[in-house]
């Protein structure tokens, strides 16, 4: 129900008169069969393939959702680049800038919502594939570039274990940057830990990032109120 202006509202957006910039706050379906549906689901043993029927997929319709969280249409583009990490690795109870930058490459003012996602590759518990940590909502005019910063805290690398313990793990983290929880365009990096080199190195033909926590004390428990909700 969008109110007494609604029509308005609707019809300034339908005319042009008004640049959207909103997001969507959850997955949306293509069909019914696919509920529950969302961004933020556990891996599977057998990751789709298109070419092969026995991957976890449906048979009769596509297994992506017909719009993704974080979505959103503007009447203008815009570019996400030069995603870069304050530090390769860090403590568990470190903190970690990531820095983004985002640029309306369109013909019209307009804004958007730059949303991260970090996964952690591997623990103790399953985890899931991605995870909103941030997000921020900027205008651009045409041309107009701006560099976003972002702090990830043990609070956005942590979990609860089986002992229902907030925990940071040692490991690695992918990072990643887009417009929505399944852009196209994900600009992300990874750099891979490799095992007994005591450095990192990047892991060749991959667009994505990553950090490795070291061993160490857990941080506290986090306030539920400080992790973001949607964009």
């Amino acid at each position: 129900m969008g109110g007494t202006e609604s029509g308005n509202a609707i019809a300034d957006v339908l005319f042009g008169d008004v640049n959207p910039g909103g997001k969507l706050p959850v997955t949306w379906p293509r069909a019914v069969g696919q509920v529950p549906i969302y961004y933020n689901h556990m891996n599977t043993g057998r990751p789709p393939e298109a070419a092969n029927r026995y991957t976890s997929k449906y048979l009769d319709v596509p297994w992506t959702p017909q719009f993704p969280f974080g979505y959103g249409l503007s009447y203008t583009q815009f570019k996400i680049t030069n995603l870069q990490l304050s530090a390769q690795r860090i403590r568990p109870n470190g903190n970690l800038t990531v820095t983004v930058d985002v640029e309306n490459v369109g013909k019209r003012p307009g804004d958007e919502v730059v949303q991260l996602y970090t996964r952690d590759i591997a623990a103790s518990m399953t985890r899931p594939v991605k995870e909103l940590k941030g997000f921020q909502r900027v205008t651009l005019r045409p041309g107009e570039k701006k560099h976003l910063q972002f702090v990830l805290t043990p609070e956005h690398l942590g979990f609860w274990n089986r002992e229902m313990r907030f925990v940071v793990e040692p490991g690695e983290f992918k990072v990643m940057a887009g417009s929505n929880s399944e852009d196209s365009s994900f600009f992300s990096i990874w750099i891979a830990w490799i095992a007994g080199s005591g450095a990192f190195r990047p892991t060749s033909g991959r667009s994505s990032c990553s950090i490795t926590t070291w061993g160490g004390a857990s941080p506290r428990s986090p306030s539920p109120s400080r992790f973001p909700s949607g964009p």
